[in-house]
């Protein structure tokens, strides 16, 4: 039997380590992919159409966590696609917290102390409680790319993101406590994990693993 290939796109400036302990049935074949640096000034369009060369199986299923879940929605507008899953992400612009909209026209990406990514093993030293410690050590083990063009290229681009319409096909996966795109402003259809955070597709998934199968090609 022909196994249903499944690309997986990571959150902002994380590698595919994150999907390491995911388990998903025998028909499904798992396909990771990567961040690029994009090039000076470089168009959210011209820059999916680099990360689309990544994908070398027709009408796969396209997993995105956080602006991941972005691009492949922007990736499906360029190829046929079987399946999107969103996870930890939005499906168009109506869904951002208003205050991002604010962010945006003020251009704070601009000023954002991206640099601090790169002193995260100094954070983790500093760190006051083991639970902070916890966290600077697991940003330490799946961050693939520090660059800071490349954060304050994606949060621009995130923040600028235009999509209107909902794209067919897909299935959205909301932290009910994800601070960063709250459940409260995403529209239905959603489904919404239990206690899920913002970076739920690693704290979670047993969850994922137990649940996601079924939603699959639905």
């Amino acid at each position: 039997m022909q196994k249903i290939p499944v690309y997986l796109m990571p959150g902002l400036g994380a590698g595919p380590k994150i999907f390491k302990g995911l388990n998903l049935p025998p028909q499904y074949e798992l396909h990771d992919m990567h961040w690029e640096i994009p090039y000076k000034e470089e168009s959210l369009e011209s820059y999916v159409l680099r990360i689309k060369q990544q994908i070398k199986h027709p009408n796969p299923i396209l997993l995105g966590v956080s602006f991941g879940g972005i691009i492949i929605q922007e990736l499906a507008k360029y190829i046929t696609v079987k399946q999107l899953v969103i996870i930890s992400s939005i499906k168009h612009q109506n869904e951002f917290k208003p205050s991002y909209k604010i962010a945006y026209k003020l251009k704070i990406y601009k000023i954002l102390p991206v640099q601090i990514l790169k002193k995260i093993d100094w954070l983790e030293k500093k760190a006051l409680t083991q639970r902070f410690k916890q966290k600077m050590q697991l940003y330490q083990r799946f961050l693939e790319i520090d660059d800071p063009y490349y954060i304050r290229w994606s949060i621009r681009q995130i923040l600028a993101w235009k999509q209107t319409q909902t794209l067919p096909d897909f299935v959205q996966f909301v932290g009910e406590k994800d601070p960063v795109f709250p459940p409260k402003y995403i529209k239905a259809p959603k489904i919404i994990v239990p206690n899920g955070r913002h970076d739920m597709m690693v704290y979670q998934m047993k969850w994922f693993n137990q649940h996601l199968p079924s939603y699959l090609l639905k």
